[in-house]
C-alpha cells in the first residue's frame, strides 16, 4: 500500500509539473523575447557560424550595444574575444543610436527607445514586466534565446567559446514554446579540459580528456521553492579553491544584468572543478562536475528527475519545505542518490520544516549532516568550506560516475530531446565510425592507408626543392635540370601507381554528400573520432616541450619534428597529392588530360575553406609547399567566390608557443590547432568573409588568414639549410601577406628566418604592413606600444640577427630591422599583449587585458586594411601568380 501510494504520489506531482511547465503565458514570452532580441525570423531559419565570424563595421569600433537587438551580437563578438563581460546585458541608449529604423519598424510597439535626460519616470515598457533601462534582458534570457535561434554548429562554437571564458555552460537548454527540452551533447562535443593528475605514487602529470567522455562525479544543486541563499554564487565559491573568486556560474549580484527571467527557468548548466596538483587547493585529484538548475524544481520536475539520476549527490537550497515538495521528494525513494538540504529557518515556518524533514530522513536515507543551515549571520567562507568538505567525502568514495554521454541516455530515457539524434548527424558519425574502427595503431595506418605520404612525397619534396634552387641560380646550362624532372616524373609515377585506400575514398564520400549539413556533420565527427582514435584516455600531455623523435632523409630534415596526431589533414594531404602526381604526368606529356581522374578534389577541399575549415598551406611533415594543389585550390576558390574574390591575405609567424594560434583564434573566431606539440606542424590557411556592406568601405570581400604553424623554430643563422629552409618558408608567408603580425614571447629577438624574410622581400619591393606582438609579458598590464620597449626591437641587433644579416649574400654591411625602408619607429608597430589567464591553471580565468588588448590590435589591422596602409589589395588571381613566383 506505501508503494501505492509513493507510485500515485508520483505520477500526481509529474502532472502538477508539467501543467506548470507550459503554462500559455510562457509561450508568448518567448516570442516576445526572441522579438526583443532581433531573433523572431531565425527560429525557422537558423543563425550559422558563417553569420557570426563575418567582418562588419562593428569590427572595428569598441561599442555598448544601443538597443537590445544589439545584444546577440555583442555577446558573440565579446565571447569570441574571450571577454569576461561576455554576458553583459547592459543598453546605453541615446536618442540618435538607438531610434529603430525602418526594418526595426516592427518593434515599435514592443520596445520604447527614451532619452536618459528625459522624465522616465512613466511606464515606458510594453513588455510585459521588462526591467529596468538599463539591463532590459537576462543574461540567461540572452543565452538561451540565442542558442534556440542558432543552428548546431553556432551553438557548438558558442558553448566551446564559453568554455574557453571558464563560464558554466549550458546542458540542458529550455523550449517552452515547443514544450520540449533539449539535451545540447553535440554543442558540447568539442569541449576539452585540462589538468593535473596527482596519482597517490609517482610523479604527476598533465592530461586532456573531452568532457563528453570523461566520467566523474557529478553535484547537482537546485532551488525548492524560495531560497535566500544564493545558489549560483555557492557553486562559484566551491569552484573557487583559492581566494579570487570565480563567477562561473551568473548570479543576482553580478552588475552584467539585474533582469528577472523571463524564458531560462529550466536551463541546466554544468562546470568542472579540475586539479591543479596543488593539494592544498584540490578538492579531489580528478575533475568533478557541478550541476545548476535554474527556477524551482516543482516547476521543473523533469530535469529534476534527471540531475537526481545522473548526480552523485543533489544540494537542495530552501527556506521552506511545504506539502507538495515533500511529496515529490518523497517519490525519490530507493534512489542511490545522496541528498543534502541547505535551509534558511529563520527566514521560513521552521517546525514545519523539521516536520517534513523528519519524514524525508528514512526516505532519502539522511542524517542530521545532511542537513545544513545558512544565515545571515553564518560565516560564509567557514561555510563554503564544509560543502566542499562534503563534496571531497562523496567524490573520494565509491559514488556514481558518469559522462557527458552517460548523462544524454538518461536524458533520453526521461523523454528530452538530444540534439545528436537527427538523422543528418547519426549518418556522418556511422561514416566516421566506419573509418576509424579500423585505427589501431594511428602510425601503421599512415603507412598503409595514406601511401602517398611519408617518404614518396618527402623524396619528391626534396627533388622539388632542388629543382627549384637550380631554376633560381638561373643558369639554363645546368646539367642537374633534366635529370632531377626526370626524377621528379619517375617518383610521380610511382605515387600514381596507387589507387586511394579505401579511408581515403571513404573520407571523399563524406566530403562529397548532397546534404551541406551531413558534410559539416561528417568533418567535426572526423576530427573527434580521429582526435581519440587509439589513443588512452585521458590523454598523457607533455608538460613544457612537445614530443620529439628524428626525421630521416636528407641533412635539412634531420631536425627534430613533434609526434602529428592523426587528423583531418592528412586525408587532405593524400588527395593533395594524389591531384599533384596526376598533374605533373599531365605536365609532361605522360597522361591525356582527358583521363584524369582527380580534378574535382580541389573543389571538394575549396568548399571546406569557405565553411571554415583550416586547409594545409605548407605542408608539416616535409616543410615544403604542394604547388600543383595549392595553385588548385586558388583557382578553385576564384571560381567559388566569383564577384567577391578581393583579398587581402594576413599571417603570423612566430616560433611555437608564443601564441600566435591563439591570438589569430580570438581576433577572427578561427580554429588553428593551438598547445605546443599537439597540433599540425605546417602552415594553414583560412578564410574570413567580410559583410558587402562593409567590403567596399575595408576594400576586401574575403581575409585570407595564414598561421606559420611550428614551421619557423628559431633556427640560428649558423644552422646552414636548417635556416635556410626556414627563411624561405618565412618569405613565401610573409611574401602573400598584406599585413603581418610577428608572434614573441619573454626574449625581444626576432627569430632570425623572419629577419631575414624582411630583408629578402624589402629588395624586391614588397613593403608589408607588419605588426610585432609581444605576449605573456609579467610586466606589462595592458595594450599599446611602449616607446622605452621599442627601441631595442629596432636598433639593437641581436647575436642572431647579425648573423642572419651576414647570410645576405647581396646585402652592403649589416642591416638591422630599423634600415628596412618601410620601417618607422615613429608609427605604433610592437605591442604588448599581456597574459591570456588570470590566476593559476587550469581554473584560472581570463585576463581582462588580454582581451582589450587583442580587440585593440584588431581594431588596428582592420583600420590598416581599410586605409590602404599596405600594399594594394589583389585579387585572387594574382595571389595565384605570387605563389608561383615565390
Amino acid at each position: 500500500m506505501e508503494g501505492d501510494d509513493c507510485e500515485l504520489q508520483y505520477g500526481d506531482g509529474m502532472n502538477e509539473a508539467q501543467d506548470s511547465d507550459f503554462p500559455t503565458v510562457e509561450r508568448s514570452r518567448l516570442q516576445e523575447m526572441l522579438s526583443l532580441l532581433g531573433l523572431e525570423a531565425h527560429q525557422a531559419q537558423k543563425l550559422s557560424l558563417q553569420d557570426a565570424l563575418q567582418i562588419s563595421s562593428d569590427s572595428v569600433r569598441n561599442w555598448a550595444p544601443q538597443a537590445p537587438r544589439d545584444l546577440p551580437w555583442a555577446f558573440l563578438r565579446r565571447l569570441q574575444a574571450r571577454s569576461a563581460e561576455a554576458r553583459s546585458t547592459t543598453v546605453l541608449a541615446s536618442p540618435v543610436d538607438a531610434r529603430p529604423t525602418e526594418k526595426e519598424g516592427q518593434m515599435e510597439e514592443e520596445v520604447i527607445y527614451w532619452d536618459t535626460a528625459d522624465d522616465i519616470s512613466a511606464d515606458i515598457y510594453s513588455f510585459s514586466e521588462l526591467p529596468t533601462p538599463d539591463t532590459p534582458v537576462n543574461p540567461l534570457d540572452l543565452l538561451c534565446a540565442l542558442l534556440l535561434a542558432s543552428d548546431g554548429f553556432l551553438q557548438q562554437e558558442i558553448v566551446l567559446r564559453m568554455s574557453l571564458c571558464q563560464f558554466a555552460l549550458p546542458l540542458v537548454l529550455p523550449d517552452s514554446e515547443h514544450q520540449s527540452h533539449t539535451f545540447l551533447l553535440w554543442a558540447m562535443r568539442g569541449v576539452v579540459r585540462t589538468w593535473w593528475a596527482q596519482p597517490a605514487r609517482g610523479v604527476g602529470s598533465l592530461r586532456e580528456d573531452s568532457v563528453v567522455l570523461a566520467r566523474t562525479p557529478a553535484f547537482a544543486f537546485v532551488r525548492m521553492e524560495v531560497s535566500s541563499n544564493s545558489k549560483s554564487q555557492l557553486l562559484n565559491a566551491v569552484l573557487s579553491p583559492g581566494h579570487r573568486q570565480r563567477d562561473c556560474f551568473w548570479h543576482r549580484d553580478l552588475s552584467l544584468g539585474t533582469s528577472s527571467r523571463e524564458i531560462s527557468d529550466g536551463l541546466v548548466e554544468v562546470s568542472w572543478l579540475l586539479p591543479s596538483g596543488r593539494e592544498d587547493l584540490d578538492l579531489c585529484p580528478e575533475p568533478v562536475a557541478f550541476l545548476n538548475l535554474r527556477g524551482d524544481i516543482g516547476s521543473h520536475w523533469l530535469q529534476f528527475k534527471l540531475l537526481t539520476e545522473v548526480s552523485s549527490a543533489v544540494f537542495i537550497l530552501t527556506d521552506n519545505i511545504s506539502k507538495k515538495e515533500y511529496k515529490l521528494l518523497s517519490s525519490m525513494k530507493g534512489s542511490a542518490t545522496k541528498y543534502y538540504f541547505i535551509l534558511s529557518p529563520y527566514r521560513g515556518k521552521r517546525n514545519s520544516n523539521l516536520r517534513f524533514l523528519n519524514r524525508l530522513t528514512p526516505v532519502l536515507r539522511m542524517d542530521h549532516s545532511h542537513v545544513l543551515v545558512k544565515v545571515s549571520s553564518t560565516d560564509g567562507a567557514r561555510f563554503t568550506r564544509r560543502v566542499r568538505a562534503i563534496v571531497a567525502s562523496v567524490a573520494r568514495s565509491p559514488c556514481r560516475r558518469v559522462s557527458v554521454e552517460d548523462m544524454a541516455q538518461a536524458a533520453r530515457r526521461l523523454g528530452l530531446k538530444v540534439d545528436e539524434d537527427c538523422e543528418e548527424c547519426q549518418r556522418a558519425k556511422e561514416r566516421m565510425e566506419h573509418i576509424t574502427r579500423s585505427i589501431r595503431d594511428p602510425d601503421a595506418y599512415r603507412r598503409e592507408e595514406l601511401r602517398l605520404q611519408g617518404e614518396p612525397w618527402r623524396k619528391a619534396a626534396r627533388v622539388e626543392r632542388e629543382l627549384c634552387q637550380a631554376q633560381w641560380a638561373g643558369d639554363p646550362a645546368d646539367k642537374r635540370l633534366p635529370e632531377l624532372r626526370q626524377r621528379l616524373l619517375e617518383l610521380r609515377t610511382q605515387q600514381s601507381g596507387h589507387d586511394p585506400a579505401g579511408g581515403v575514398q571513404e573520407f571523399i564520400a563524406g566530403i562529397s554528400c548532397p546534404s551541406l549539413g551531413e558534410r559539416q556533420y561528417f568533418l567535426r565527427w572526423m576530427e573527434w573520432g580521429l582526435a581519440w582514435a587509439a589513443h588512452p584516455r585521458p590523454r598523457q600531455l607533455p608538460e613544457t616541450a612537445p614530443a620529439l623523435r628524428p626525421k630521416q632523409g636528407g641533412a635539412g630534415d634531420r631536425e627534430p619534428l613533434w609526434l602529428e596526431p592523426l587528423g583531418v589533414e592528412h586525408f587532405l594531404r593524400e588527395m593533395g597529392q594524389f591531384y599533384e602526381a596526376e598533374s605533373c604526368l599531365v605536365e609532361a606529356g605522360k597522361l591525356p588530360t582527358g583521363q584524369r581522374r582527380f580534378t574535382h578534389f580541389p573543389g571538394l577541399a575549396v568548399e571546406l575553406l569557405v565553411r571554415g575549415l583550416p586547409l594545409e598551406l605548407v605542408d608539416g611533415s616535409t616543410r615544403s609547399t604542394p604547388l600543383r594543389w595549392v595553385t588548385g585550390l586558388l583557382k578553385e576558390l576564384h571560381t567559388r567566390l566569383e564577384r567577391r574574390s578581393r583579398l587581402v591575405v594576413l599571417s603570423a609567424l612566430g616560433v611555437p608557443g608564443t601564441g600566435k594560434s591563439t591570438l589569430l583564434n580570438t581576433m577572427f573566431g578561427l580554429r588553428f590547432a593551438t598547445g605546443r606539440g599537439r597540433g599540425p606542424r605546417g602552415a594553414f590557411m583560412q578564410l574570413v568573409t567580410v559583410a558587402e556592406s562593409f567590403s567596399q568601405d575595408l576594400g576586401c570581400d574575403h581575409i585570407l588568414v595564414i598561421d606559420s604553424g611550428g614551421l619557423i623554430a628559431g633556427a640560428p643563422a649558423t644552422a646552414g639549410e636548417r635556416f635556410e629552409l626556414e627563411a624561405s618558408l618565412a618569405t613565401l608567408i610573409v611574401g602573400l601577406s598584406d599585413v603581418t603580425v610577428v608572434s614573441l614571447a619573454e626574449t625581444r629577438d626576432i627569430p632570425p628566418a623572419i629577419l631575414h624574410a624582411f630583408l629578402r622581400l624589402e629588395k624586391m619591393g614588397h613593403m608589408p604592413n607588419y605588426q610585432f606582438v609581444y605576449q605573456n609579458l609579467h610586466d606589462m598590464s595592458g595594450p599599446g606600444p611602449k616607446p622605452r620597449e621599442r627601441r631595442p626591437l629596432l636598433e639593437s641587433p641581436s647575436d642572431s640577427s647579425r648573423a642572419c644579416t651576414h647570410m645576405d649574400k647581396q646585402g652592403g654591411g649589416l642591416r638591422t630591422l630599423a634600415d628596412l625602408a618601410f620601417c618607422d619607429p615613429e608609427k605604433q608597430h610592437v605591442w604588448h599583449v599581456p597574459g591570456l589567464w588570470h590566476g593559476a591553471l587550469p581554473m584560472a580565468a581570463v585576463s581582462s587585458g588580454y582581451s582589450e588588448a587583442v580587440f585593440e590590435l584588431k581594431r588596428c589591422l582592420l583600420e590598416n586594411i581599410r586605409n590602404g596602409l599596405s600594399e594594394p589589395h589583389r585579387n585572387i588571381q594574382q595571389l595565384i601568380e605570387l605563389v608561383g613566383l615565390l
